[in-house]
């Protein structure tokens, strides 16, 4: 199962890198089609979704991988809606989008890093 899980967020990450950088590649192998306008900021955004859904799929013996994978999301998703922002097309929703992944870009950070102590503590406390 280790093994398969592996490939598997593998697979979805490498799409995903693909996918950021080059979106016309895949639409044309997948869908034989062409992508343009707001559906290239669209693909890189999934690519985006891509990238943090094979960093939560890691198989990994840690208990917070998957908000890792949110973190990651939220953190990239926020960086690229930002560069849109400053420099290319912005929707009334764009900033306020940027918030949003940052605020919770923050509160998963907080929250891994709390946990993180706590667990260590707990552990120090309970073996010391």
């Amino acid at each position: 199962m280790k093994m398969i899980l592996t490939i598997a967020a593998l697979g979805e990450a490498a799409t995903g890198v693909v996918l950021l950088v080059y979106p016309p590649i895949v639409t044309r192998l997948l869908f034989a089609g062409d992508v343009a306008g707001a559906g290239l900021f669209m693909s890189r955004i999934a690519g985006i979704s891509l990238i943090g859904l094979g960093v939560a799929c890691w198989p990994s013996n840690n208990p917070r991988q998957t908000s890792f994978g949110m973190l990651t999301y939220s953190t990239l998703a926020m960086l690229y809606l930002m560069v849109l922002g400053i420099g290319g097309p912005s929707g009334v929703l764009l900033w306020p989008g940027v918030v949003v992944h940052a605020v919770v870009a923050v509160l998963l950070l907080r929250a891994c890093t709390v946990e993180g102590k706590t667990k260590s503590l707990g552990g120090a406390l309970h073996h010391g």
